[in-house]
């Protein structure tokens, strides 16, 4: 540990930041992925203070860790904004069986409830060959942030790929303060069980090794504690004054306060995050955006637009919301050339067969849609997978309809963002599996995102809202979503752990 260890430190698999060659030099650009989007606004403070581990993704990734004084990016002359960086130069077959093998083709099917179950999951010699490789990919975050650390530094370790690392990490620094948080929903005792029996014990012991478990969704929370409650060795710790609510309740009930095991407790926290609405809208002002929108006003043709913007993700349901776009031409053709289908869909995971075959599958729904309704000046439906940061948020300005309707969702925060930035009211069409169904539903029209008839009436509905109704709602979907931006998001765990037990 060195003089000038961290006061904070961040895990994740993702980093702030990640490098690309230009002129043959190794050029730095932001991190991509879901959350690095929303901790970019957080102000971190003193970079000798604050320390964020993550992994080498790419070839260029790894050649500027192995260049940089104990994987310090930031000590090696690079802009990574104004924290320490320490990158993992994990070998590239382990990167690829604890992030695929594991990490998405296991752990995210689980908790999206994705599995094909006549036919996946099947935990073989092979997949527990991969599984030792995932324990050796949260080793070796573990082992990092344990250097990095400085005597009683709090640690945020973020998501599924490091479920492990809260324990490895109590193990080797028991004086740390430790927070774990997980982005995706997580899945209920009945299908969490089809883990085998140790391998579900170990990840939640993981998990169980920090101080604070953290979630985006009341029912996450519940769900995790639920599971948990099968460990012969844990006890749930209700809130005082009552019992916690059972399996069947609500969104909005209570979940256990904590989960007692190895003689400690790990306290649960629920932590819905937001957007920062004033850099939000600021940004989506911009020079570049008003190009942007101009170009798409000009294809929209003064039709009302019905706006969707994902990646091209299983969980995100963009069959179901291309087939219900085609129920509602069909049985309301009175908006026949008069409302266009923007969706952009970015590629996700392409180096998985079932994501490339789902994006295929996905351009030809939208080819079948266009080639059943267009007209020589209509086209009803307009797939864009090459999509700006900038060209998004025109769109979310020019949007008069917002469908977001995954199978399951931790959060998803383009529901959120849309309605700070719409110019028109926008009215946001919600599948109910959404964490953010929590915080928007009393102002969104709710969905059951299996039930296409249901989403075509839904879209039908906000197509035809009055504009009294439409202000309303806006107004309410844009304050919940800033209710929780992401400095307060990331400052409520680590304020957490001043006081474990106290959720």
């Amino acid at each position: 540990m060195s003089s000038d260890a961290a006061r904070v430190v961040i895990a994740s698999n993702r980093g702030p930041v990640s490098f690309t060659t230009e002129d043959g030099e190794p050029a730095a650009r932001r991190g991509g992925g879901g959350l690095v989007s929303a901790l970019s606004g957080v102000e971190f403070g003193d970079a000798g203070h604050v320390v964020w581990v993550c992994a080498a993704l790419g070839e260029t990734d790894r050649q500027v860790a192995a260049r940089a004084p104990g994987g310090r990016v930031d000590r090696a002359g690079h802009e990574v904004g104004g924290i320490g960086v320490r990158m993992l130069d994990v070998p590239p077959a382990t990167l690829e069986a604890a992030y695929n093998s594991v990490a998405n083709s296991t752990l995210w099917f689980l908790h999206h409830l994705l599995f094909d179950t006549p036919r996946a999951p099947r935990f073989d010699a092979g997949w527990r060959e991969m599984w030792e490789r995932y324990r050796e990919y949260n080793r070796s975050f573990a082992g990092a942030v344990a250097q990095e650390a400085a005597h009683g530094a709090k640690v945020a370790v973020q998501d599924y790929h490091l479920s492990l690392v809260p324990r490895m990490l109590r193990e080797r620094r028991p004086d740390l303060r430790i927070a774990h948080f997980t982005h995706t929903p997580w899945a209920p005792p009945e299908y969490f069980g089809m883990l085998p029996d140790d391998i579900a014990r170990e990840l939640l012991r993981g998990i169980l090794g920090a101080d604070h478990a953290g979630f985006l969704s009341r029912r996450w929370a519940r769900a995790f504690a639920a599971c948990c409650a099968g460990l012969p060795d844990a006890h749930l710790q209700h809130p005082a004054g009552g019992a916690a609510a059972g399996p069947a309740a609500g969104p909005a009930a209570g979940a256990p306060r904590g989960v007692e095991h190895d003689g400690r407790v790990t306290a649960l926290g629920v932590h819905g995050l937001g957007v920062d609405g004033a850099a939000q809208r600021e940004r989506s002002r911009a020079a570049d955006v008003d190009a942007d929108y101009a170009e798409l006003a000009d294809r929209v043709g003064g039709r009302q637009l019905v706006l969707r913007v994902d990646r091209t993700e299983l969980s995100k349901n963009i069959l179901g919301g291309l087939a219900a776009y085609r129920e509602l031409l069909r049985s309301y053709p009175r908006w026949r050339g008069q409302v266009v289908h923007l969706a952009f869909a970015y590629p996700s995971r392409q180096d998985l067969a079932a994501y490339r075959e789902y994006t295929e599958d996905v351009h030809a729904l939208a080819r079948e849609i266009v080639e059943e309704f267009g007209t020589a000046d209509w086209c009803p439906v307009v797939l864009e997978t090459d999509v700006s940061f900038a060209r998004s948020l025109a769109a979310y300005r020019l949007a008069d309809v917002l469908l977001v309707n995954p199978v399951r969702d931790g959060m998803n925060l383009v529901a959120k963002e849309v309605p700070v930035c719409s110019e028109r009211d926008c009215v946001l069409v919600l599948s109910r599996e959404a964490g953010a169904a929590d915080d928007l539903g009393t102002d969104a029209l709710l969905v059951n995102p299996f039930d296409i008839g249901e989403t075509a009436e839904s879209l039908h509905r906000a197509l035809l809202m009055p504009s009294g109704e439409r202000a309303s709602r806006a107004e309410g979907l844009a304050e919940a979503a800033t209710a929780m931006p992401p400095q307060r998001w990331l400052a409520e765990q680590l304020d957490a752990l001043d006081s474990p037990h106290a959720c």
